[in-house]
């Protein structure tokens, strides 16, 4: 059985399910949803059946495509309702998440529970309180103490036990009108699942900054007020704003994939002011969607455009909403009619290129920050001209290499979805075989030591056309003659950092999640790491990291020499800092990974606590 051919399941009746459950039932849990995972199963309109054994059947309904009551779960054992089977499927099917892209625009609210359903519900979230509520601190509380289990136990110790705490929590936070919190939850929820079962796209590092964001926001609920509080509670709705009349020029279209399984394509476009604006189409549906919706017509007024089209033309607009973060709205009042284009080399699009590559570097760095402001606004795109250099290996695979017109810098390119189904690896590797070619790209910004991006279009190797690298697919044909000038690409970036030590700060934290606070524990001495640390300049990230070591080792005893329960709130604050504080170092690094090279560079990298390096 594959999890992707589950329904979605709402996060209460997951957490309803394993609550229900008796203590011997709980310790079999993890064993159920193993072996569940090995059972075929059957789809049949909004309902599908797994065969649990070759009598037993176990049925989700999925009324609206996502399963949101614990009576929608229904097994056919002797013991149901109270089997373990239906809450391991609730555990195995993927967490329902508000779709990311409204499709009616401004005033569409994200899919979750009404106030209706809440005994004591909080004022209205718009009304922005100077202070948190005591049940938003108490919903705070509960999602602080789930998440510091998480550290406890590691990724091998969070199991569906674990992960149902956590969603419960998140249900609540949600109730509360606490929607930022809420979703850092679910996304911890969803990587401990892919870490668990061996995703090959899982990512350490995702789960540490989704697990930071969850405790940093928790912690903030407590003490924010006033428009603070505003940002640290979020929205559980878009907020567009009119905009009037609007003028607006194609960029490039790119399929969307998301971890909770939903696709579609994203138009991105600019006014005639330089501004960035999106138009999406995202629901369930995975890479298959994405590609056909790529060639469906743009949501917005009576525009006939696919999004493949919009990505090369124009629309004007008149009755505009944007949301903070760009999106266009399609509301009734808008519309929009097909209008010209602009190549990349003609005005308004040509000054995206124009911007020195270390200030669009540093701009889309204050959008990716792992701990951003959601309605923050701004965009992680930059636009540069390169020149092919040729493929470099690392270890976790194949990227493409170009160095910057402007600056010099060493860019590593790398693709944005390893989906066979898109073309993004392919065109990659394509273009890798073609060294000296020169080229006007659009790409993401990857937060690294040393330059690096997702590529995402770029110019047409013939110099005819623009190439969306996701959807359309490059020939050999399109490359110009093989026999052009190779160039050697160097083995390490310039200014890449890659000697930095506080990789072994990092080290520690991911340790923690990954293997819980008592591994991190029995490491015993850190004295020669914390000693390395404090030489290079960064004594902030030495008392950490020593700090960190001494919270995960220590167990008090009580007057009987009996050991106490180990503090995991004190350990998780420790963590939090830890992380928060490689994140501010990382980003200081990856800034200057993008400034000009200097003649005499400061070997060491600055600690943003201490004001010098």
């Amino acid at each position: 059985m594959n999890a992707d051919r589950l329904p979605p399941v709402a996060p209460e009746v997951t957490a309803t399910l394993v609550e229900d459950l008796s203590p011997r039932l709980r310790k079999r849990l993890d064993a159920a949803v193993t072996k569940l995972g090995s059972r075929p199963t059957h789809r049949d309109g909004d309902t599908v059946t797994i065969s649990v054994d070759d009598e037993t059947e176990l049925r989700l309904h999925a009324q609206g495509g996502v399963v949101a009551t614990a009576d929608a779960i229904t097994c056919g054992c002797l013991l149901a309702p109270a089997c373990v089977h239906r809450a391991a499927a609730a555990c195995a099917a993927p967490t329902a998440e508000p779709v990311p892209e409204p499709a009616d625009g401004p005033g569409q609210a994200v899919p979750g529970p009404s106030a209706a359903t809440d005994p004591d519900p909080d004022p209205d979230p718009g009304s922005s309180p100077e202070v948190a509520s005591p049940v938003q601190r108490a919903a705070a509380d509960a999602l602080w103490s789930a998440g510091a289990a998480v550290l406890e136990a590691g990724v091998d110790g969070a199991g569906a036990v674990t992960q149902s705490a956590l969603l419960r929590a998140a249900h609540t936070a949600r109730l509360r009108h606490l929607p930022r919190a809420a979703g850092a939850a679910l996304s911890v929820v969803t990587l401990l699942r892919a870490a668990r079962a061996g995703d090959p796209s899982y990512r350490t590092a995702d789960l540490v900054t989704a697990l930071a964001e969850l405790l940093g926001t928790a912690r903030r609920v407590g003490t924010a007020s006033g428009a603070e509080l505003a940002g640290v509670r979020g929205r559980a709705r878009r907020p567009y704003s009119p905009d009037g009349s609007m003028r607006l020029y194609g960029l490039f279209t790119e399929p969307v994939v998301t971890d909770s399984g939903h696709g579609g394509a994203r138009t991105w476009v600019a006014g005639t002011d330089g501004r960035l604006f999106t138009v999406g189409d995202v629901a369930p549906g995975g890479a298959g969607r994405a590609l056909g919706v790529a060639d469906r017509a743009v949501r917005l007024g009576d525009s006939a455009l696919t999004h493949r089209e919009l990505g090369r033309a124009g629309l004007a607009v008149s009755g505009a909403t944007v949301s903070p973060d760009g999106r266009l709205g399609a509301g009734k009042g808008v519309k929009a009619v097909t209008a010209r284009g602009a190549a990349w080399t003609e005005p308004p699009l040509v000054a995206l290129w124009e911007a020195p590559p270390s200030e669009q570097a540093a701009r889309a760095l204050r959008s990716t920050s792992r701990y951003a402001d959601p309605d923050g606004g701004g965009t992680d795109l930059l636009f540069l001209d390169v020149e092919l250099l040729g493929a470099v290996r690392e270890s976790g695979g194949t990227c493409l290499l170009a160095r910057c017109a402007v600056g010099g810098a060493a860019v590593r390119l790398t693709a944005a979805d390893d989906d066979p189904a898109l073309a993004h690896r392919d065109n990659l590797m394509l273009l890798a075989t073609a060294p000296g070619t020169r080229l006007r790209i659009i790409g993401r910004l990857v937060p690294a030591h040393h330059p690096r991006l997702t590529l995402l279009a770029c110019s047409h190797p013939t110099g005819e056309g623009t190439v969306d690298l996701g959807l359309d697919r490059l020939r050999r044909a399109d490359l110009p003659d093989p026999a052009a000038p190779v160039h050697t690409a160097p083995s390490h970036p310039e200014g890449s950092g890659t000697h930095s030590p506080l990789y072994l700060l990092e080290r520690r934290v991911e340790q923690a999640v990954s293997a819980g606070r008592a591994a991190l524990g029995m490491l015993g001495d850190v004295t020669a790491e914390t000693r390395r640390v404090r030489r290079a300049g960064l004594p902030t990230a030495a008392g950490l990291l020593n700090a960190l070591c001494a919270s995960a080792a220590q167990r008090d005893r009580d007057l009987f020499g009996r050991l106490l329960p180990a503090d995991t709130d004190g350990f998780a604050a420790f963590w939090l800092a830890a992380a928060r504080y490689t994140a501010a170092v990382a980003e200081s690094l990856c800034a200057a990974a993008w400034e000009p090279a200097r003649e005499d560079p400061d070997p060491a990298p600055s600690d943003p606590l201490r004001g010098g390096s």
